[in-house]
């Protein structure tokens, strides 16, 4: 991936102004827009605020709405209440790393909190860039497309899942980590990508359903070798690396699933927790460790986190299917929509690869020698099922309203076939990418050019866009926007 390659520095620079301009924005409708007064997570600030303080939570307060104040809240205290363990340690420790290491000479002036929120606007920018020239470089490599795989790179900076890739949310960390995972699964790179794909796992819970795709690489060497090693073999050595997979990325889960028994199981292990924090405990319901032990102690597999989903968040099997929540349903259904169409584009097109698992390619040797390319080419297949079972999951067992930001970075199907759809369905960009490149200014080396932004060609050119075109740029860009307008309030988003 390193270094960059000329459409890799344009993608950086796109995704740096588009990072620039969502702070900017926050801070803005944060400002202008009086927040609403929503029943969220709110602690009281122990340390005095100083007008330096003040002015950051002017500049940077938007982004520590809804669950960005637990994470922030985590860093700053550590777990100490119950539902807390809903939000896994890997981006707060982040957090807590980066203001500590960047910002230590301003602690004379700031409180640790007001770094947090500066640490949050730092990283959180940083991951998105670095997870755009992530996905650009995975999509390099699966699509063979270089036109395709730099659409998908420019959408990605437009994700509609904008506002929670700046935010003090780990979705940003997570994504950096996943795609980049996949890239290097995808150079055969296992021992790296599975160190990837468990730091993944340590940010957020979903990273666990990513065995699937070192599983199924381990499966893909197993029938490319049968013919020439011993079967049982080849089978006894699946069934090894398949097990030790599944332990690697489930041993973040474990360890955090331990470290909360310890904190409210285990007798002599509760925090200190300091008397506001009490008292908000008191006043707000919340369970800390204070040696009552909670029911899931007794359970015969005594998981926090399944408790927390259940208890505070109401999660489970078609617990979201009433009919108060429509709104939300309609807020997710372009994502839903999006994968469903891409799930059907891509069965309907490969239906002996879907049958047969991806694992054999085609019945037809000529198929072979030239596969497809772009979006369905055959490798894309696994990462297709993996967008199918988050998209299937999360609309029948999550709060559907999280399906954007669940899949915008989770996935790069989201925009995968976005960008397949561009390249297909609009003639305007058939003209943009036979415009010759800009060459680079500057002491850049002789002959090295700069591609043009295809995404900005079409939006000035608006107006004359295929429909299609404008359905999938409108919602990207409306997404985009109307998450940082509502986000940033403390009104209710995707």
């Amino acid at each position: 991936m390193w270094p960059l390659n000329p459409s890799q520095k344009e993608v950086v620079r796109f995704a740096i102004s588009c990072r620039v301009l969502t702070l900017v924005l926050q801070a803005l409708f944060n400002t202008i827009i009086p927040d609403h007064q929503a029943d969220a997570f709110s602690p009281p600030r122990l340390a005095p605020s100083g007008s330096v303080d003040q002015l950051v939570e002017v500049l940077l307060g938007g982004l520590s709405h809804w669950d960005a104040e637990h994470f922030l809240f985590i860093a700053e205290h550590g777990y100490l209440y119950e539902h807390n363990f809903a939000f896994f340690p890997g981006f707060p420790l982040t957090l807590l790393v980066g203001a500590e290491l960047l910002l230590r000479p301003l602690r004379g002036l700031l409180s640790l909190r007001s770094c947090l929120l500066i640490s949050v606007a730092l990283l959180n920018s940083l991951f998105s860039v670095l997870a755009a020239v992530a996905l650009h470089d995975l999509s390099c490599l699966v699509l063979h497309s270089p036109h395709q795989a730099f659409y998908t790179a420019l959408l990605f900076c437009l994700s509609p899942a904008n506002v929670f890739l700046t935010a003090g949310y780990s979705e940003a960390l997570f994504a950096f980590l996943t795609f980049s995972a996949m890239g290097q699964l995808e150079r055969s790179q296992s021992w790296t990508s599975g160190f990837l794909f468990t730091l993944a796992t340590g940010v957020r819970s979903n990273g666990l359903i990513n065995i699937g795709f070192l599983v199924h690489s381990q499966c893909r060497s197993l029938f490319s070798s049968l013919k020439v090693k011993s079967p049982l073999r080849q089978l006894i050595k699946l069934m090894a690396s398949a097990s030790l997979s599944v332990l690697t990325l489930g041993l973040p889960f474990v360890l955090f699933q331990y470290y909360a028994y310890t904190q409210f199981c285990l007798p002599g292990s509760a925090p200190s927790i300091p008397k506001p924090l009490q008292q908000l405990a008191v006043d707000k319901g919340y369970h800390i460790a204070d040696g009552n032990k909670p029911p899931w102690c007794s359970w015969k597999l005594p998981l926090i986190y399944n408790y927390i989903q259940d208890v505070y968040w109401n999660v489970g099997f078609l617990r979201y299917y009433e009919l108060r929540q429509v709104p939300n349903f309609l807020l997710a259904a372009p994502v839903a929509i999006l994968v469903a169409w891409a799930t059907w584009t891509y069965v309907t097109t490969h239906p002996w690869l879907c049958l047969t698992l991806g694992l054999q390619r085609s019945k037809n040797s000529k198929t072979l020698q030239k596969p497809d390319l772009g979006f369905l080419s055959p490798q894309v297949f696994v990462y297709l099922v993996h967008a199918a079972v988050l998209l299937l999951f999360g609309g029948l067992c999550m709060h559907v309203q999280v399906l954007t930001r669940f899949l915008g970075s989770s996935t790069p199907i989201v925009y995968w076939f976005p960008a397949h759809l561009l390249q297909n369905q609009e003639p305007l960009l058939r003209s943009l990418e036979t415009v010759p490149w800009k060459p680079l200014a500057g002491d850049s080396p002789p002959g090295e050019k700069v591609p043009r932004n295809p995404i900005k060609g079409l939006l000035y050119n608006w107006k004359t866009c295929s429909p299609v075109t404008r359905y999938v740029l409108g919602y990207f860009l409306t997404y985009w926007l109307l998450g940082l307008l509502l986000h940033c309030n403390f009104l209710p988003w995707t």
